[in-house]
Parts: C-alpha cells; structure tokens; sequence
C-alpha cells in the first residue's frame, strides 16, 4: 500500500448514502444521495424507507465517486464503513457493500465509529488534530462532548445528552412551529429574522456541573408557549421562537463545550455534527473562544452532515497510525460506543 492510502469510505447511518474517497488527508471525491424528502412528508426519518434508499443509490454513488475522482477500482487501497452507531437496517446495507468491495478488491476493511469520523473529517479542511482535542458533536441523533487525544486509537467521552439530541429538538420543534423537515436550516433561516432574546426558553443541565446535555425539557416548554398563543387566540411570532429557541441550544452547547476546554486544559476545540453547519452556533462558539483563548475548528458545512468523505478520513488515520483491518465478520452494531473507534 502506497505511503498515502486512498481509502474508499461508505456511510449509511441514518438517510443519507455517502461515498468518500480521501488519499492520506486530501480529499477527491465526496458523493451524497440523501433521501430526505421521502420521510419529509412523515416529520422524520423512517428506517425502512432510508434502507431501502441505500440499497438503490449505493451502486451509482459509489460509481459517481470514483467518476469524481478519476479513478477505478483497482486504484483503491482500503475500504472503510460506517459500523455504527445509527439505524440498524440502514448500517446494515453500507457493511454489507463494503464486506463486498473489499473482498472484490481484495483490499483490507475498517468498520469505523461513525462519531469519530465527525471528529476526523475536519482534518481534511484544517490540518493533523492537535493532540489533544476537545471535539463538541452535535446532530440529530448525537449530542456529545469527547476528549481526543488521537482520533484513531483513543476517543474519551465526557458528556452527551440525557435525552433528546440537540438536532432532534430542532426537528420537533420546527414542526410545532409548522416548518419543514428538517428542522435545523429552517429555524437557522427563520431566526434570522428574529431575537434570540425575545422569549426567555430555559437551559437545561446549565449548571449543574456535569457535562452532560438536556434538551426535552426546552422542547416541551417551546411546545407549551406556542399552544398558549393559539389558545388565547394570539398570533405566534415564528421568528422570534425560532430565534429564542436556537439560542438556548446554543448557548448551552458552547457553554459545556469551553468548560469541558478549561476543566481539562485544552486549548483547541472542533464542532462537528449536522448542527455544527448552525450559524449562530458557529458564531457563538468563536466569539466564547476567542475571548477564552481556544482555538475553534469547525468544518465546512457540507463536511459537517454526514457524509462518505468523513468515514474515508478516519479511514485513512487508522491505515497511516498502523491500526489492523477489522474483520469481514463486522457486525452493523447501532450503538457502538464512541470508546470504539473501529471495530
């Protein structure tokens, strides 16, 4: 295998089929189907219509991929996949095609965390992640905060959510304020218009000295203030909830995140997830960075949702850092521990 691998990689976790290709820490192709719009008229994702969506865009996106490349086939060194966490139907279909691509190819297999692959895409934009690294992970099925010291071998949690993600709190709440799914891009887009200030929504777990994240509690009150409107009859100023909303996510976010930078004296940290393409999370999180003396690391916004390039990236680390291949008898495991960064 070549000094730099080109590593294939195949992510399937929840609604959207990606194929990355990455050579050392450069990327060259990075092909999405998503089937979104197909559970949009559901208010969610339905797990057997996203399996089913994988298993017909696998061939012609892997296909577009390599196209993206200019590459074929007997070009690539290593397959990675997503193994888990995500729906267990969904991570079935990408380990099955990787298994098969990999054992066509006659090249080794990685079944990667599909956390840490958020945490190691950011160095196809920014660079080696300086060791270690405070990573805050933020999407509709994940809220976490991990400590990093090397993104292949040894990822620490140190908080996640007690309940709701952060990104499924979006979604619930952009239905009750009647806008599409998903919900994140359309609050992001209507509190633009709004104050973040114009309700006071509480934070959950704000200081209670964990690291750990709520947000039910700010769905339902949400939830609660809008039904009061409507019952009394009142117009409901979508914009400024949207606005208040986000901000109490946000600032609950960034506010765990620069704690979890000064209780363990890190002074670099990533944002990355879905929610990481937020911006006012983004600007937030720098504005509380710069004035705390952290470096902040956040994605492009098209690298934050899930994608194939950030499973070829971590790929690539585990291939260069010397980490054995897994074995063609993986299982698709939909709650791999973030401890677990290859199986």
């Amino acid at each position: 295998m070549a000094d730099e691998p080109l590593v294939l990689g195949i992510e399937t976790s929840c609604d959207e089929t990606g194929i990355g290709i990455v050579r050392g820490q450069t990327l060259l192709a990075n092909a999405v189907a998503s089937s979104v719009e197909e559970h949009a008229r559901f208010g969610g994702v339905v797990p057997e219509v996203a399996s089913r969506a994988h298993l017909e865009a696998m061939t012609p996106t892997v296909e577009r991929a390599l196209e993206q490349a200019g590459l074929r086939f007997s070009d690539i060194d290593a397959v990675a996949v997503t193994a888990g966490p995500g729906l267990a139907g969904a991570l079935l279909v990408g380990v099955a095609a990787a298994k098969a691509y990999a054992l066509g190819l006659g090249v080794p297999l990685y079944g990667v965390n599909h956390l840490a692959a958020h945490v190691a895409v950011d160095q196809l934009e920014h660079g080696p992640l300086p060791k270690p690294s405070i990573a805050l992970l933020v999407s509709g099925g994940h809220s976490s905060l991990l400590l990093v010291p090397d993104v292949a071998r040894d990822v620490i949690s140190l908080g996640s959510t007690v309940d709701d993600a952060a990104g499924e709190a979006f979604d619930k709440v952009a239905r009750v304020l009647g806008l599409p799914f998903p919900g994140g891009p359309h609050i992001d887009r209507a509190a633009g218009a709004g104050s973040g200030s114009a309700v006071a929504f509480p934070r959950g777990k704000y200081d209670d000295g964990t690291l750990d994240f709520s947000f039910s509690g700010l769905k339902t009150a949400v939830a609660r203030w809008v039904e009061a409107k409507e019952r009394a009859g009142e117009p409901v100023p979508v914009a400024d909830v949207a606005a208040s909303f986000q901000e109490a996510v946000v600032d609950v976010l960034t506010r765990k995140a620069l704690q979890a930078c000064e209780r363990y004296d890190v002074k670099d940290l990533l944002i990355g997830g879905g929610v990481a393409a937020n911006s006012r999370l983004r600007a937030l999180a720098q504005e509380r960075c710069d004035a705390a003396g952290v470096r902040l690391r956040v994605p492009r916004p098209g690298l934050c949702t899930d994608n194939g390039a950030m499973i070829a990236a971590l790929g690539s680390e585990l291939v260069s850092s010397g980490v054995s291949p897994s074995s063609l008898e993986i299982p698709a495991d939909s709650s791999l521990p973030i401890t677990a960064v290859n199986v």
